[in-house]
This record gives structure tokens, sequence and C-alpha cells, in this order.
């Protein structure tokens, strides 16, 4: 608490109060222990016969005077930090409490004089599971409310017996300031005068079993570095420079424009770096290399590094460990400036079980289900959410808008949605009940997926929404109205898995995988798909993905670039994990992060790694302008396979066709060996065809084998030159 304004009148010396009624004995043990359901009856200033009674909870104060009209009148102890007066007066006045402890006197407004400063809509709102901006109803909110200026401190409990705010104001103490609990919401409220920006907070909750302990805030926006684990009293003050980019981010719809992911572990893309500091490197970078869009691994508060930001303490707030909010709008508002889109990983499938934070929040389960069964996640030893229970699902739809509409994220990939979909999801026989219709679907999951993608497409234009989504769940990205769970595109895992295994094959013995390469276009359009080469792929013994090709040095090079070159020209989108784009031969560590001492000069890394990150600039070069790449990702009519069974050759070769028409051939040889005169039919009506990439250019590390010239067909055939482990890129002649 402040201490006193010394440009208040001075009060008067102290005289006496008269003796106030008592509490009754239930009221005052319930109120000493953190089990009263509302403080405010009891203490603040309350008519009663003969004047105003006044009384207040104060551990340790050695005296408490109430200040009215500038006259000083003292409180009596009631002992137990209670004190209490009547003061012969008409109505309850303005007042001050001052408060005498070891250190000096401290004059503040008293906590219990307060409304509630929290609206029925909202509260009506909350009970129903409707309330969109939640965040803007629950949490810390500094604010002035009745004239004085504080913070309105808001939590949903419905099993407590009490809840008490405890913070570095009370010396972690939570007695003198216990909540009032706001009808049958299950919403605890309490405005204390004084507290501000950066006050470090958690909410002692009595349960109904009666223990007590602190919780941090499950709608905190700001947090302690880890490993502290306090919330943090936090509001946004940053004046965005992107409007722009917000008004025009959904011109397009995202199925029919370029979308190029570069995928990004902000602590260890550049080790130490803060928001701002990366605001100064990354979007020129992702720029430089030609990314439409960036994907944040979970930027929102988890209290162990190690997990990569999947196992998430703090919904609504940005990991501190580089910066404050503030601070993250700025790296992403640098993102958008430079033109670049900004996705995020999303966490709603699990949490952690951490004792301070959502587990057993008060004291029951609450975020998670009741049955254990349900409850568990069998494989990372964390809970799942109860996505039955309406304030649950409030909770995780308002977290989607509040990244959207707070920080202007412009998508959200949600990871593990098969863990969500599935009730049997890695599950034994006997560990799992089936719906009510005897099936296996978690049909409060679908319905929760449902009203998250339908919610964030009404209120955030231009944002889309991406699934992991792992099985062969029909309509993942259908819209809901049609019964789909109404995502935008899904990650093609089926696609990254059958690729990557041809790809470790040695060439002599690709022949016979060779449908492992073709077979993703039998469903490439039973969903809107994005083609992910992630983190995942790259970590605990998988190897990064040019260590994942076989042969020396000189052929794992030449396969990573024949293996991007086909990646960008196969319909559906990109994505790509920070140091892959230079081809780093090691395993990513989220405690160093990308090798780029490899991209030294010293190095000699021309040849080696830079070329291949040059390669990475082109494809996106020229994937961006070359609409047959992107336009009709999701229409059939924009592909037709050239050759798709020579497999002896381990050839594979399509067109792309835009929307007016214009074609662009890939062709990929995955053999070591230079195929001269290599013949494919083409369309008629071109002329002659240009080679506008070839992954085996010089300057990309290769041997340059390549069609310097125009190719002109002969009876419907164009005769070309294939290098070896190489990808080739033909447009008509303009």
């Amino acid at each position: 608490m402040a201490l006193r304004d010394t440009s208040l009148p001075e009060p008067s010396g102290p005289a006496l109060c008269a003796t106030a009624p008592p509490l009754a004995t239930d009221d005052r043990e319930r109120l000493l222990t953190g089990r009263h359901h509302d403080p405010h009856a009891l203490l603040g200033a309350h008519p009663v016969a003969g004047g105003i009674a006044f009384r207040t909870l104060r551990p340790y104060a050695r005296a408490v005077s109430v200040v009215v009209a500038g006259e000083r009148h003292k409180l009596a102890s009631e002992g137990d930090g209670i004190f209490s007066g009547l003061l012969p007066l008409a109505e309850i006045p303005a007042y001050t409490l001052l408060v005498t402890y070891a250190d000096g006197e401290h004059e503040a407004a008293d906590p219990y004089r307060f409304l509630p400063a929290l609206g029925e809509l909202d509260l009506h709102l909350v009970r129903e599971g409707r309330h969109e901006q939640l965040w803007k109803a629950l949490g810390a909110e500094p604010m002035t409310h009745q004239g004085v200026t504080g913070t309105r401190f808001t939590v949903w409990a419905p099993n407590a017996q009490g809840v008490r705010v405890a913070g570095e104001f009370t010396c972690w103490d939570g007695t003198a300031l216990p909540m009032r609990s706001l009808g049958a919401s299950g919403v605890w409220e309490l405005f204390v005068p004084g507290i501000g920006e950066g006050a470090r907070y958690k909410f002692e909750i009595t349960s109904r079993h009666g223990g007590r302990f602190l919780k941090a805030d499950p709608m905190a926006r700001g947090t302690e570095v880890p490993p502290a684990t306090a919330s943090v009293v936090t509001a946004a003050h940053y004046e965005w420079g992107d409007a722009e980019w917000m008004a025009h981010r959904g011109d397009t719809p995202v199925h029919e424009a370029p979308f190029s992911v570069y995928e990004v572990h902000l602590p260890s893309w550049r080790p130490g770096l803060t928001y701002r500091q990366l605001a100064d490197q990354l979007p020129a970078y992702v720029k430089e290399l030609g990314f439409t869009h960036v994907e944040l691994m979970p930027v929102a508060e988890h209290p162990y590094g190690p997990s990569w930001g999947y196992q998430v303490t703090s919904y609504y707030a940005p990991t501190s460990r580089l910066g404050t909010p503030d601070d993250l709008r700025y790296l992403i508002d640098a993102l958008h400036q430079a033109g670049i889109g900004v996705i995020m990983d999303w966490v709603p499938a699990h949490f952690p079980k951490d004792d301070w934070a959502l587990a057993r929040f008060d004291g029951d389960p609450l975020y998670e289900p009741g049955d254990s069964r349900r409850a568990e996640h069998p494989d990372w030893g964390t809970y799942e959410f109860d996505f039955g229970r309406v304030e649950v699902r409030n909770f995780l739809v308002a977290n989607a808008v509040y990244w959207c509409e707070e920080f202007h994220i412009d998508g959200l990939r949600v990871d593990a949605v098969a863990s969500m979909l599935y009730l049997d999801y890695s599950r034994d026989s006997g560990q799992w009940t089936p719906n009510v219709h005897g099936g296996r679907e978690d049909l409060d999951a679908v319905a929760f997926l449902q009203e998250m993608n339908a919610t964030v497409y009404r209120r955030a234009p231009g944002v889309v929404t991406i699934a992991e989504e792992s099985t062969a769940w029909d309509g993942v990205t259908r819209p809901t109205d049609s019964g789909g769970l109404g995502f935008g595109l899904k990650w093609n895992m089926g696609w990254m898995h059958d690729s990557l295994g041809y790809m470790a094959h040695e060439p002599v013995h690709r022949k016979y995988h060779h449908n492992e390469m073709t077979f993703s276009m039998v469903y490439a359009y039973s969903e809107n798909y994005v083609l992910p080469i992630s983190h995942d792929e790259v970590v605990h013994g998988k190897r990064s993905l040019v260590s994942k090709m076989p042969g020396d040095w000189w052929q794992q090079r030449a396969g990573h670039r024949a293996y991007l070159g086909f990646m960008w020209a196969h319909p559906g989108k990109q994505l790509l994990f920070m140091g892959q784009e230079f081809a780093q031969g090691a395993e990513w560590s989220e405690t160093h992060g990308p090798d780029w001492w490899l991209l030294d000069p010293g190095y000699g890394a021309e040849a080696d790694h830079r070329g291949v990150r040059d390669l990475v600039r082109d494809l996106n070069t020229v994937y961006t302008r070359t609409p047959a790449l992107w336009q009709r990702d999701i229409d059939p009519g924009g592909f037709r396979w050239v050759t798709a069974d020579a497999a002896e050759d381990n050839v594979i070769a399509f067109l792309r066709f835009a929307a007016d028409g214009s074609p662009l051939l890939a062709v990929s040889n995955f053999s070591p060996v230079v195929r001269d005169g290599y013949r494919l039919g083409v369309p008629e009506d071109v002329p002659a065809w240009r080679e506008v990439l070839n992954t085996d250019a010089a300057r990309y590390g290769g041997g340059d084998v390549t069609n310097p010239d125009d190719l002109k067909p002969e009876s419907g055939r164009i005769s070309l030159t294939l290098p070896p482990l190489a990808t080739v890129w033909l447009t008509p002649l303009k």
C-alpha cells in the first residue's frame, strides 16, 4: 500500500471511535480463515444503529484510524488484525484508512468500500460460456473505479470456499484481501486501490476440502521470468503501426495466395536476443529469404524451457523470458511492416500438472475432467482440458481470439489436434469410455474446435487456423456449417512421412518406393494442406533434413536441394524449420539454436550452406511470382501428371496451372546420374519452355548441369537434360 500522500490535508489527532457491533462468531472465523464468500458484508463501512460502523482486517498493523473530512478517528482492535469503530454519521462518508505498521503510517483507500467492478453482462456471459473477450472480465485489470486508481482482481473458482489476493504488496499473505463471490457465476472479485502495473500476485484459494494454496492467475497477461511463478499486473500501451497490413491481409483467401512459412523457435533463433532485438534481425532475414509468413513455436508462458513452449501454464501471457507483452507486439508489428504474416503455435490439447497453475485449480478438477481416465494425457504426463465444460471452452476460445485481437496474430497453428479428437488416443481397451453413440470420437472436443474456428474467423478477418492433425479424420478443413471442423489448413503429415521415407533410401532402392512420392496426389484435394518440414522432424535422433539424405556430403546436399524443389512445386503450402534453409547438418537444439557459423565466409560455406540458403531464397522468389504454384492449390484442375510411373528412372514430373491456365513444369530426378535427352509430354499450346530454376546450379553448390537453351516441343514432347539429384522448373517462354 502507498505511503500517505503528503499533499492531502494533515489529519487532526486521533479521537477514539465508539464501539462497533461485534462480528458473529461464525463470520469472524470464516473471515480469518479465508472461507467467507462475502467479506464486503463484514468489512468496510455499514449503517448500523447509532451511526456508521467501520471495520478493516489488517494483519500485523499496530493501529488503524479512519480519516473522514480530514479528521482522524482511531479504530479499536478486536484482535487477530481486525479493527473497528462506530461514528455517529447519517450516511457512509468518503473516507480513507491510516494504518500504522512497524515501518510507519500508510494511508490508503479501503478495498471494501467499492461496488463490484464487474458488470452483470460480463457475469452472464461467463456463466453461459460465451464471453468472447474473457480477458476483459477475468484476471488483473488496472483501472480507475469510483474515482480511485487500482487493480480489479477477478478469478473463476466455483468450488472454492474462499479466495484471497496475495502478492508482494501483502508479503504473500492473503489474509487482508479476501475476495467476494459474485453469485452463481463462480467468479470472485476484489478491487484493490493503489495497486498498479508491475505488481506481482497470486490467488490464495481455500478449497471445499479445507486445503489452502497459492495459484497463479489463469488469465494473467504477464508473468515473472521462470522459474519464478507469480503473475504480474500488466496493461497494453503499444501503439500499432500495421494498419495497412491489417486492413488488407484478408484481401486474397489464403488458399489462393502464396504461403510459405519459416518456423521459428524465438528463444533459440539467435540465443540471448529479446523480442525487440529480434525485431531488428528476424523480419529482415525472413524478407530476404522471401518467406511470406513466420510461424512462432509457442510463445505463451511455460515453466520448462526444453518443452519448447508446449507445456503452457499461462495461456494469456507471452513468455517473459524475452521481454514484456508490448515487446512482443513490437516484434509482430515489425514483421507486419516488413510484409510478413505471423502464425503462432497454440496448445489447447493439454496442460502441465504444476501445482501452482491450472491443475486442480480450486482444489477439485476444474480445467481438466473429473474422470481420471479422461483427465490424464497418456503420452505427455499432462492433463487434458474438459471440453465439455462451457467455461473451459470459453477460456480456450477467448484465448484464441485474444492472440488475434490483442497481438494481431495472423494465424493459429493448433497443436496435437488428433489427440483431442479421439477418446481412445494412445489408450488401451478399458482406459476410455465410448461417446453417447458408442464411438471413439470426442464429441465435446469436436464442438470446441468448431466453436473456436467459427469464432476466430468471425471476429478476426484475414486470420487462418491450421490443424496439426495426423489421422484421416474427414472434414478437418471443411466449413463448420457443413459439418467440418472449420480449419483453414491442415498439416499434411502423410506427405511428410512418405516423402522423407523415400528420400532416406539409397537411390538404387528408391524405385521400390516410388509410390511414396506419388501417393499424396491421391488425397491432395481431400483437405487444404500445408507441407510441413517442422521442428519435430529434426530432433530426438531423427537427424536434420540434409542428414536424412543418403550418400556423401555432395549427394546429401544435392538430395536436400532436390527435395526442397519438389516440395515447393507440390500442391499445398510450404513450411520449413529454421536451420534447414541452409542445410544445417546437426539436429536442432533449443539451447544453442541454428549453427549460424556454417554461413561464415571463413568457413568456406559458399558452396555448401550459403548455396542452399540462396536456393531457398530463389524458390520463394519464383514461387511468389508464379501463380501456377499457389493459386489453385485446392483445385484438382491446377495439377496434371506428366510422368508418375518412371520408377526405374527415379523421375517425377508434373504440371501446375494458374487460374488463367499458365503452366509450370516441375521435374525431379532423384537418381545420382545425369539423364540426357529425357523426353516429356507437354501442353501443345506452349511453343517453347525456359528453365527458371535448377537446384543443381553452381550458385547453389551443384554441378551446374542445366538447360541453358529454350526447349521447343517436337510432336508434343520436349527433350531436356535432367541433372543428378535435382529438381528443375520450367515455364513457357514469354
